[in-house]
């Protein structure tokens, strides 16, 4: 084999090497597709049932701990396979707030984009009938989207599933800000009561 059929060779396997490097990252590095929403179980856990779109939670801030925000809202977004931020988002919902039972202002949301997002597993087959999407596709993790208020504020929305199969540490319900009041108490989800409870599912 002389040298001009041995460089013509070797370019060729690399180009084949170059090839199948960059199928293999696409496979295993794929953007994930998601949808989120703030849920509704009926009978609420702990009891099987239903879990369908048009839930509500709240979220609680401190300094004083007596003002909340009550939000419903669903949507999607892309998450890239790189991680960081992105625009490809739909969604949104509403919001009010209050201090203590009085409200104090009301209105939708709309979402501008995904600050971040973290697949922490997908959940385990059976559970809940699911009126949302595939089953097999629920998935617990936590999300973080910009969001832009019906009187112009501006906030973000945290997400987490703490669903069933999750790791520890994640938050169920949600948390918020709206312009500099930081709700970052998610009211917790409890037995019988149908709220504060959240869903992804991951395409």
């Amino acid at each position: 084999m002389n040298k001009k059929t041995t460089k013509g060779w070797l370019l060729g396997l690399a180009a084949v090497l170059l090839s199948t490097i960059a199928t293999v990252s696409i496979a295993f590095a794929q953007a994930d597709h998601v949808r989120w929403d703030i849920i509704s179980a009926n009978p609420a856990p702990p009891a099987l049932g239903v879990t369908s779109a048009g839930g509500v939670a709240f979220a609680f801030a401190r300094n004083p701990n007596t003002l909340k925000i009550k939000l419903t809202g669903s949507g999607t977004f892309v998450a890239p396979a790189s991680g960081g931020t992105s625009g490809a988002v739909t969604g949104g919902g509403t919001w009010e707030t209050f201090e203590g039972d009085v409200s104090t202002g009301s209105g939708t949301y709309q979402v501008t984009k995904l600050a971040s997002w973290e697949l922490a597993n997908f959940q385990p087959p059976g559970g809940n009938i699911d009126n949302i999407g595939d089953a097999d596709e629920r998935a617990n993790g936590n999300a973080v989207l910009r969001i832009e208020y019906s009187d112009g504020g501006q906030g973000i929305l945290g997400i987490g599933c703490h669903g069933p199969g999750a790791p520890n540490g994640i938050v169920e319900g949600v948390i918020a800000t709206k312009d500099y009041v930081t709700y970052w108490d998610a009211a917790p989800p409890l037995p019988g009561v149908d709220a504060n409870r959240t869903q992804f599912h991951v395409q």
